[in-house]
């Protein structure tokens, strides 16, 4: 049996990563990336016999390529702090791994879990990110700050595994408005060398929840695919405006220096 190291990405993520590192127990070892947490993630790890690891935030792409360097065995297996593995995704890698893989590299299918309900559309089922199961050396993370692409570096195709790990991407309404800024504004970096306008902010923040809501059948999921395709319209809007803010470079108006005047 060749040996795995699960990696689970945090930071101040102390209401999801208890469930997300006792999904994984069965890996031959556990090391959560933390970002220097506040609060407590990383007593919650420790406890449930987890490695921490810390690592200055520069943004995903290098997150992850940080995460693949601390591990110590030949195959990893990638997750985020919102996401649990199954058992019968544990049952499909540990069948892979007690033979010869045909694959360097596997995407693994999700399901989202949003609003009390499981996501069936919107473009998050069966929802696919970067490979999360692959061999050491077999691919690297592109250094983008958010969305971050990646690059195989051998010459297998990628695998695809059959069964599905769960996600829970949003606890609260809130949670889907931090993120909205956030990845905004990491993902503002991508536009560095493309002028944009707020008229082009509207038109692809009206696309993306076009696309989501209608073309990717996010009415089918009710207030769920509703707020989705608003968060992406949200999301997609404000990291176009706020790359037209940071060309516009717009400061405080003019002020002057008031005293009192002398009178007669």
């Amino acid at each position: 049996m060749q040996k795995i190291s699960a990696t689970i990405l945090a930071y101040n993520e102390a209401a999801k990563v208890e469930a997300a590192v006792k999904s994984v127990l069965w890996a031959d070892e556990v090391v959560v990336v933390d970002s220097h947490s506040t609060d407590n993630t990383v007593a919650l790890a420790q406890a449930l016999g987890a490695r921490v690891v810390q690592v200055d935030f520069s943004g995903f792409g290098e997150l992850r390529n940080r995460a693949i360097e601390t591990c110590r065995h030949e195959w990893l297996f990638s997750l985020d702090s919102d996401e649990q593995c199954t058992a019968a995704v544990r049952d499909e890698i540990l069948e892979l791994l007690a033979g010869e893989p045909a694959h360097d590299a596997y995407l693994v299918p999700r399901r989202s879990y949003m609003m009390g309900r499981w996501i069936t559309g919107s473009g998050w089922y069966p929802n696919y990110r970067q490979p999360q199961l692959f061999r050491r050396g077999a691919m690297r993370y592109k250094p983008d700050a958010v969305h971050e692409g990646y690059e195989l570096l051998t010459g297998k195709p990628l695998g695809k595994l059959r069964n599905a790990i769960q996600q829970f991407p949003f606890g609260s309404l809130d949670e889907v408005i931090r993120k909205m800024n956030r990845y905004s504004s990491l993902g503002v970096k991508r536009l560095s060398n493309r002028r944009v306008s707020m008229w082009s902010a509207l038109g692809h923040g009206a696309w993306a929840f076009i696309k989501h809501y209608f073309v990717k059948r996010g009415f089918k999921d009710g207030w769920a695919g509703f707020v989705i395709a608003f968060g992406n319209f949200e999301g997609t809007f404000y990291r176009y405006a706020k790359r037209h803010e940071e060309m516009q470079n717009w400061g405080p108006p003019p002020s002057e220096t008031l005293e009192r005047e002398n009178n007669p």
